[in-house]
């Protein structure tokens, strides 16, 4: 472990591979954090709870009260379904608009930087390969033209630079890819739900 923390030394050969990963890898982490206080914490928080609640109320035919609820709500979900609710004067065609305008709108805002995680993580993944070739280079280069007094010092230089960038590669890249997998099942399953809820709304309208 200590010699991939020296990579980052800018007196190693090679440093400029480890600082790219570790930059994209703390961007990424970073957008990791806010996907989640929005997906997990904001969007999905209480939503069980909300949709008992909204319909505890419509089978009461407490339409108003629900539809007060909905507008309080600042989830995706709870905003789609105040587009229906406030909207069902305006027949099918006018909930069905309503919705339609809503979900665009918010669907995005679920999946948004979703794809900036897997770019991160191949962005490591490939600049680790890329400190690979380096380090294979830099070796071969070694054996081929410096005396034989220092091949050994530079031929472990090289295969130091080669295996470190990859490591590190694949220490970002590894939990990236999961991290993604999770958020983009936790989104899909939102954005099904936003559907699925709002058209059963709107059928008991």
């Amino acid at each position: 472990m200590d010699k991939v923390l020296q990579g980052f030394s800018t007196e190693s050969t090679g440093w400029q591979f480890m600082w790219v990963i570790a930059i994209a890898g703390g961007l990424a982490f970073g957008l990791a954090v806010e996907r989640f206080m929005f997906i997990v914490i904001k969007s999905a928080g209480g939503r069980k709870k909300f949709m008992s609640d909204v319909a505890s109320l419509l089978k009461a035919e407490k339409v108003a009260e629900a539809t007060a609820l909905a507008k309080e709500g600042k989830t995706p979900l709870a905003k789609c379904l105040y587009a229906v609710l406030s909207n069902r004067d305006k027949g099918e065609t006018g909930m069905t608009k309503a919705l339609d305008e809503v979900f665009l709108t918010e669907a995005p805002r679920v999946t948004r930087y979703l794809g900036m995680l897997v770019t991160m993580a191949n962005l490591a993944t490939l600049t680790g390969l890329l400190g690979t070739i380096f380090g294979l280079i830099f070796s071969f280069d070694a054996v081929a033209n410096l005396p034989a007094a220092q091949r050994p010092q530079a031929l472990a230089d090289g295969i130091a630079v080669a295996m470190g960038t990859t490591f590190a590669g694949l220490v970002v890249a590894i939990p990236l890819m999961a991290i993604n997998g999770y958020f983009t099942l936790q989104a899909e399953r939102l954005i099904e739900e936003m559907e699925e809820k709002s058209l059963k709304v709107m059928n008991l309208m």
